[in-house]
């Protein structure tokens, strides 16, 4: 694809670093115009802005801008997203509704505001969830039940929003997002044999967005390493 005003354009949130900064540099290569949107500044050489995407104003703002300086929108990645580890007798209701306003309600947020560009781009929505959405640790309930909505939310976009915008969630596993100290027992508890990397999920929203899927939407695509198949028993 050309780098020009008919080249598809994709907002990604919360893209200053990690899985959101690796989809932006991922769709730039592919040719994509890409507007990356966090509460810090952003290093994946795209339009980046600074917005609270929990906020129903700044989200306005947002895609008002994409609007104006884009021109149009053919794809929104929902990646913004916060983790709490707290026992749950300690879990304030405010710290609940600040993961809970970070990680599902600045996706619907982000889908309300931007379904009209979507539209008319015959567009798609790509979440991010979790596979915590299906299992848990101890003391994660904000951060579970958050990716367990985002999932449902993206099957409901798929059947409002059809057949003009197509919604599908993709759930990492353990992805290795900071370039940590891994040991081979950390690679090998994976069916795929390692742990996961940013470009692994890049790749897999890349394939959604684009023309290839175009019969593909309410979906969910589990990215693991095949850890969530995997029967594990104490010893």
């Amino acid at each position: 694809m050309s780098q020009n005003t008919s080249s598809p354009v994709a907002l990604v949130s919360g893209a200053a670093h990690g899985i959101g900064a690796g989809i932006a540099r991922h769709l730039k290569r592919e040719g994509w115009r890409v507007v990356t949107a966090d509460l810090n500044p952003g290093d994946a050489g795209t339009r980046h802005a600074i917005a609270d995407v929990a906020d129903e104003a700044a989200v306005r703002a947002l895609v008002a801008g994409v609007e104006q300086q884009e021109g149009r929108l053919d794809a929104l990645v929902c990646n913004a997203g916060i983790m709490l580890r707290k026992p749950l007798a300690e879990l304030s209701l405010a710290e609940w509704n600040k993961v809970l306003g970070t990680n599902l309600t600045s996706a619907f947020l982000l889908a309300r505001a931007a379904q009209p560009l979507l539209k008319a781009a015959r567009g798609s929505i790509v979440t991010i969830a979790s596979t915590r959405a299906h299992m848990s640790e101890p003391d994660t309930e904000s951060y579970s039940a958050s990716k367990g909505g985002i999932l449902a939310l993206t099957h409901a976009l798929a059947v409002s929003l059809g057949p003009e915008v197509r919604a599908n969630c993709v759930s990492p596993g353990w992805i290795d997002v900071s370039g940590e100290a891994l040991r081979p027992e950390d690679h090998a508890q994976h069916p795929a044999g390692r742990v996961g990397r940013v470009e692994d999920i890049a790749a897999l929203v890349a394939w959604l967005v684009g023309p290839q899927a175009g019969f593909v939407t309410g979906g969910e695509f589990i990215a693991d390493g095949g850890m969530t198949r995997k029967m594990i028993y104490a010893g």
